[in-house]
């Protein structure tokens, strides 16, 4: 007897179910989705597209039977969402399915039970589509019981949902759980829109635009500031040609741009839209279709890159103080307009030059930061000089200005000063060593003596100069000056650990680590006394550092209360 028989198309449907069925977005400028029990009981969906002929309707329940591909060909130049033709027949062999559609010219009405008992009969109803679903895998018990609680589904759909509206800010999307509606958009084109009616109007404010291209793609969409983050990748949505994708050097792309803005597992919110020639990407790699594969990749990750981190440097990124209530859309798309127009504004002054002086702070008595006032150099800076005015906390300082009143956290400045005026001395080659009258002993296991040997270079590359003394240990000789000397047998240990770490290894994170590592331990503490001449000199070199809104760990180092704001707060008259 054969072992290997052919699955009928039933069976083969059944199948097939257990991928996350999409449905595809047709010539509708109207959707509605309506849930019963998060859809598990019902999901209706209701378009005012074009519908089908009934022909078209008994087809569309046949396996591979789509309006989207008619020869090989096509498969290059695919920009709808759906393509196989396993949706419905997938959707109708595991639940019962009602659909009402009409082209205008007549009704059709189709009833599925499980990939059975199919009825078709005339209906009335304007032209568009109603499709429902009844019972999801009532006759697949098996596949219903792994389904995650209601909360979990509901949250799957709506996630889902936020990210169609988003790719498609022309159509109006509705969508309803027991008659409570989670998202209404619009449908009038304005992705911003879309955006305030998904996150409301505290973050929509804190989104930045952004428009670029190369010859190959286009880019535009909407950036958040760095202070609105996320716990997971979840709000980073990814658009190629209206479609959502998920691509892991994307992803990756994006967040190293927001390196040193961001805190370590928090991520931004990104709506990015990929204009490509269909003829660049391949979307047949994955059944779902949500990952792709680009030609000249490198092409689009330079051009995200440096779109991204040229937005980041042109613009005031202090966070407000205070917690704002709701604002309609209109204030909120008016005081976007204004920050566009208003933060390029670049302050030109001349300042001291920070790279060649430095921080120390190791003692707790007051003294005098000398600033050579011969070598001035003109360097452009983002935020407006600012007085100090004191100390709460021993932490943070008091400082003002034109514009408003500031605190600024004194272990974060200084560790950005710190961290920018070291990578500059690596990066410029400008470093100098100290040579030790008794070298420091690093002893280590047998694997990591041996990773070491294989990464003397990078050791070298930093300035720090050791030789091998017996099996499993080394003698630092010298180091740079940067590395405190009263800790300089800690530092040491820990960069030769970082050094040892298993899985693959990167030069460039391994140095930025090491910087960052050496930056945090060498600045100023929280709750360590600091004279006003310190404050100062700290509150004016960190307004010329590339990035002076956070530390190396993506903490702010500064927040703000404006003019406004503090008027507002205080109910006073701006004529008074």
């Amino acid at each position: 007897m054969n072992k290997i028989k052919v699955m009928d198309d039933n069976l083969a449907n059944k199948i097939a179910a257990g991928e996350v069925v999409e449905s595809c977005i047709g010539e509708a400028d109207e959707i509605e989705i309506k849930l019963i029990d998060s859809g598990v009981k019902e999901i209706e969906v209701i378009d005012n597209g074009i519908g089908m002929s009934r022909e078209d309707a008994k087809l569309a329940f046949q396996r591979h039977a789509t309006s989207k591909i008619s020869n090989l060909d096509d498969l290059f130049y695919i920009e709808s969402l759906g393509f196989r033709g396993e949706a419905l027949p997938s959707i109708a062999s595991v639940s019962k399915v009602r659909l009402k559609t009409s082209d205008g010219k007549e009704g059709t009405l189709i009833t599925i039970n499980g990939g059975n008992d199919i009825k078709t009969k005339s209906c009335d109803l304007a032209k568009g589509t109603d499709i429902t679903v009844s019972d999801l895998f009532y006759n697949t018990p098996v596949r219903l019981k792994y389904l995650k609680n209601l909360y979990i589904e509901l949250a799957n759909i709506v996630e889902y949902i936020d990210k169609m509206a988003l790719s498609y800010p022309n159509i109006k999307f509705r969508l309803s759980n027991n008659d409570n509606v989670l998202l209404e958009t619009s449908g009038n084109g304005d992705l911003l829109k879309v955006i305030y009616d998904i996150y409301g109007a505290n973050i929509t404010k804190k989104m930045i635009p952004i428009d670029d291209s190369n010859d190959d793609y286009s880019i535009s969409g909407y950036i958040s500031y760095p202070e609105i983050t996320k716990s997971n990748r979840n709000s980073i949505t990814t658009l190629v040609n209206g479609r959502v994708i998920k691509n892991n050097d994307l992803n990756r792309c994006i967040i190293d741009c927001y390196h040193t803005y961001i805190h370590k597992g928090r991520y931004p919110i990104i709506v990015l839209n990929i204009d490509v020639d269909p003829i660049l990407v391949d979307i047949n790699i994955h059944p779902t279709k949500m990952d792709i594969k680009f030609s000249k990749m490198d092409s689009l990750l330079k051009l995200i890159s440096n779109s991204i981190d040229d937005r980041l440097k042109t613009l005031t990124l202090i966070p407000e103080a205070n917690v704002r209530t709701s604002t309609s859309f209109n204030e909120v798309y008016n005081q976007i307009k204004h920050n566009d127009d208003e933060e390029e504004k670049i302050v030109k002054k001349e300042v001291s030059n920070y790279e060649e002086i430095k921080l120390d702070f190791e003692v707790h008595e007051e003294k005098d930061v000398q600033v050579e006032s011969d070598e001035k150099e003109e360097k452009v800076t983002r935020i407006n000089k600012m007085n100090v005015i004191g100390n709460v906390f021993m932490t943070y300082i008091l400082c003002y200005n034109e514009d408003g009143f500031y605190l600024v956290d004194q272990h974060a400045a200084a560790e950005r000063i710190n961290y920018e005026k070291y990578m500059n001395e690596f990066l410029n080659g400008k470093k100098t060593i100290i040579d030790l009258l008794t070298p420091i002993k690093v002893e280590l296991s047998k694997d990591n003596y041996l990773r070491i040997k294989d990464r003397l270079f990078i050791l070298d590359e930093l300035g720090i100069s050791c030789e091998e003394f017996g099996e499993g240990t080394f003698l630092v000789r010298s180091h740079p000056d940067w590395i405190d000397q009263k800790n300089s047998s800690k530092e040491i240990n820990n960069i030769f650990e970082l050094i040892c770490q298993k899985g693959e290894f990167s030069k460039e994170k391994f140095i930025d680590t090491t910087i960052m590592s050496i930056a945090c331990h060498n600045s100023v503490k929280a709750h360590e006394y600091l004279s006003n001449e310190d404050m100062q000199w700290i509150v004016d070199n960190v307004r010329y550092c590339d990035n002076p809104f956070t530390c190396p760990h993506g903490r702010p180092t500064i927040i703000t209360y404006t003019r406004d704001e503090l008027d507002k707060m205080f109910k006073r008259d701006y004529n008074e």
